[in-house]
């Protein structure tokens, strides 16, 4: 089968997603990147069943995914904030824990294009993706350039597919 037809054939696939931001200085309500994720996908048709803003903690998240990718009801986890360069920034090594697969072109597809936007600044970002336990996992910046771009032009895009493909 084609690319394009393995696109089609997901074309019905509806993603249960998971939105969680890391913050020590954010709520719900001034949350504004995971609110920004949290419309993508819903834009596209599919379901937040869940949202939730937390410290920038390492155990905290590492908890959190760990009992998160043993749901259900989840298909995918889309993180934002702690991906960055700073003694803070504990998100990648967490998530890199818990991956059974990573998929490595998502995190330099992400530079490639923050790179046009950014220039040489798209290096301090770690962004990541993989799988767990069968769900989807993708680590973004917490900046809403980044989330914009993460979204529009990689994560949206082939989120049906990516599913139909660890269905099969």
């Amino acid at each position: 089968m084609s690319y394009q037809q393995h696109k089609d054939r997901a074309r019905q696939i509806e993603a249960r997603c998971v939105v969680i931001t890391l913050s020590d200085t954010r709520s719900i309500a001034d949350d504004v990147s995971g609110k920004q994720i949290a419309q993508f996908l819903e834009s596209d048709g599919h379901v937040v069943v869940d949202r939730q803003v937390i410290p920038d903690e390492p155990d905290r998240l590492a908890k959190i995914l760990e009992d998160t990718v043993m749901r259900e009801d989840v298909d995918v986890v889309i993180s934002n904030g702690g991906t960055g360069v700073s003694r803070r920034d504990q998100t990648i090594p967490v998530i890199e824990r818990i991956l059974d697969m990573e998929l490595p072109g998502f995190g330099e597809l992400f530079r490639m294009q923050s790179w046009e936007q950014i220039g040489s600044g798209a290096m301090l970002s770690r962004a990541c993706g993989g799988v767990a336990r069968g769900k989807l996992l993708f680590a973004l910046p917490g900046s809403p350039k980044a989330v914009e771009l993460a979204m529009s032009k990689l994560i949206i895009p082939e989120l049906r597919h990516l599913l139909f493909e660890l269905r099969r």
